[in-house]
């Protein structure tokens, strides 16, 4: 299989990036009218070199002029080596070092440098450039990597650098095309005949033809109707190959920069980041509050720092747990690198990883330090656990995967051995919703502390009802998270449900001699009435209790269904009920119509009592009514 590593060019302008480029790949990256009618780099151009033996570079050459180091970063992102540029007539110059910044900020971890021009420079002035430049990477990440002199024009070099690009791209490790798709887009276009283009770095994953995605942050869904590599047709993309996709559907007016293409429903836009902040040594301090211009991937965008440990300013060369508050959404994932640039004047003053993606607006009490250290150094059980201990009512698996762009196994298996250590607790399984079980403790103390109250605020109900638990104590909550501590209290033989009712265990209603006595009253009336029972209110109204207590009585009796409510204030005694529907079975025998009038004479009521008796047998399928009649079932 081809190992794809991708190349970006580095350098202050005019030091021959461009040229480099074409003399190693045959291929001018200058794809601009006015690129080559001014003759420098305005924007990030494109070229590719197969290097054999299943191995192909991509090259992103990018602008050197100060002007253009926006286009620059919207180029260097995706790149796996850096070819640093220096021309052998002038050595290093501002860019040099803004573009040696940069690639540091990125964490890019391999690279060459390349002395161009040595046909324009003597053999010394070559040696002191290299000794030169040998003395300004020490300590840095290119030291005692290759320097290479060379010629685009007369072709010295040009050998022994495709032999070090190649070794060091062998070396270099493969962008992910098991993960997620995502590609930053960093140009749009439209083909004739085909329609809207959209070109850039596969950075992880891989693209087949008809496949659906999401452009974003607009999370608009598309079909992949086709797509080059290398400007090659492809029926496959993979991680780190420069790909153009064309877009079904979609206006290539509404794309542009900065954008990204992904994975359908894998990724959220965010306006508000958790991240490591390393200032440069070489730039003013940074205030708390300042307005930056923020860089990752393609994309540039407004934003404003709040240093988390509440300090009033980053010093230079400092480094700092930060949020990034951003004017417009936009697509990150934990582990990107990103630049800032100051506001105003615009240069690069330092750069991170992203730790937080879909950062919450901390607290004061909040424990942002040691999520923030398991989320920058953790491994999975570390990073999961994290990302869930603080969020009161649990996190849901595509917000995790969306933070962390895990694939589902990974995901679920991490899931597995939180469980296992009882950190996590799963509340549903479709979607799979997990909380950790701090919080979860703490709301089942919530429910054991309601119904405790509740039970003593009301001794003569047999229970809460469970909507009352709900919007009292967890009305953010989704409603399986209730279920979930409900299904746990009931499971450690805390609680019991009944219906829509839930109650402690312990709790049973207990009746002061007063009411014991109320409520013999009113089963005995109505057990003494049969079918013609009293006026409830009228019955109500003369017992030694305040109105209050006797409806709780009334209401407790109903539940426990000793009485039966017919209409809202006709009760009925239940063995009364059951001796109606016993006369009713036995009238069938002979026949199974009744009318009204017959139905009085059975029960030996009036129609006052008649009528709604057969409404509500009516209700209960005991009868139907059929015209003037009831048919008896």
């Amino acid at each position: 299989m081809t190992k794809h590593i991708i190349v970006g060019t580095a350098g202050h302008i005019d030091h021959g990036k461009t040229a480099l480029v074409k003399a190693l790949t045959g291929i001018d990256a200058d794809r601009l009218e006015e690129e080559k009618r001014r003759g420098i780099t305005i924007d990030i151009g494109f070229a590719h070199l197969d290097l054999g033996n299943d191995l192909r570079l991509g090259f992103v050459d990018v602008p050197g002029h100060e002007k253009f180091v926006k286009n620059m970063l919207a180029g260097v992102g995706g790149i796996d080596l850096v070819m640093l540029v220096i021309a052998a007539d002038e050595s290093i110059m501002p860019q040099t070092r803004e573009h040696f910044d940069i690639c540091r900020l990125l964490d890019i971890r391999k690279g060459l440098v390349a002395v161009t021009k040595t046909d324009m420079a003597g053999s010394e002035f070559v040696d002191l450039v290299t000794l030169e430049t040998e003395e300004y990477l020490a300590g840095s990440f290119l030291e005692g990597a290759p320097i290479v002199p060379i010629s685009s024009k007369t072709g010295e070099g040009m050998e022994e650098l495709r032999q070090q690009l190649g070794r060091l791209a062998r070396e270099a490790e493969p962008k992910n095309s098991r993960h997620h798709f995502r590609l930053p887009i960093d140009r749009v276009f439209v083909m004739k005949g085909f329609g809207s283009v959209v070109t850039g770095t596969m950075v992880s994953g891989s693209l087949g033809i008809d496949s659906e995605v999401e452009i974003l942050p607009d999370q608009r869904r598309v079909r992949v109707r086709g797509i080059e590599v290398h400007d090659r047709q492809a029926e496959r993309a993979v991680a780190g190959q420069r790909t153009a996709i064309n877009l079904a559907g979609v206006d290539a007016s509404s794309l542009h920069r900065g954008m990204v293409l992904a994975a359908a429903g894998k990724f959220q836009p965010s306006r508000r980041i958790d991240c490591s902040l390393n200032l440069l040594a070489s730039v003013r301090a940074l205030k708390y509050g300042a307005r930056v211009h923020f860089h990752t991937g393609a994309a540039e965008i407004e934003g404003r720092v709040y240093f988390l440990d509440q300090r009033p300013v980053l010093k230079p060369g400092e480094s700092a747990y930060t949020q990034i508050r951003f004017q417009d959404p936009l697509v990150v994932l934990r582990g990107d690198r990103f630049i800032i640039r100051q506001f105003s004047p615009v240069v690069t003053i330092g750069g991170g990883a992203v730790l937080d993606n879909l950062a919450p607006r901390h607290r004061t009490a909040d424990d942002w330090l040691s999520k923030l250290e398991a989320l920058e150094t953790g491994q999975p059980n570390e990073i999961l656990e994290a990302l869930i201990r603080g969020e009161a009512y649990g996190v849901s698996s595509a917000e995790i995967i969306s933070r962390t762009a895990w694939l589902d196994e990974e995901y679920a298996r991490t899931v597995q051995a939180l469980e296992q250590q009882g950190v996590a607790v799963k509340v549903h399984d479709s979607p799979t919703w997990l909380v950790h079980r701090d919080p979860f403790r703490a709301a089942l103390s919530r429910v054991s502390g309601f119904l405790k109250l509740f039970h003593k605020e009301n001794p003569l109900l047999p229970g809460a009802p469970k909507e009352a638990l709900r919007s009292s104590e967890f009305a953010g909550a989704p409603a399986f998270f209730v279920d979930a501590l409900l299904a746990r209290l009931v499971r450690d033989k805390k609680v019991a449900i009944d219906a829509e009712t839930v109650r402690l265990l312990t709790h049973r209603v207990v009746l002061q001699q007063d009411e014991q006595e109320a409520r013999d009253k009113i089963v005995s009336a109505f057990d003494q009435a049969g079918l013609s029972v009293p006026a409830l209110p009228e019955l109500l109204s003369q017992l030694r209790i305040d109105a209050t207590r006797a409806r709780r009585i009334l209401q407790g009796l109903l539940r426990e269904k000793m009485l039966v409510k017919v209409t809202t204030d006709l009760v009925f005694h239940r063995d009364s009920i059951e001796r109606l529907k016993g006369l009713l079975q036995d009238r069938k025998l002979e026949s199974d119509r009744i009318t009204v009038p017959v139905f009085k004479d059975l029960a030996g009521i009036s129609r006052k009592y008649a009528i709604p008796l057969l409404e509500y047998l009516d209700r209960e399928k005991v009868t139907r009514r059929v015209g003037d009649e009831r048919v008896i079932l």
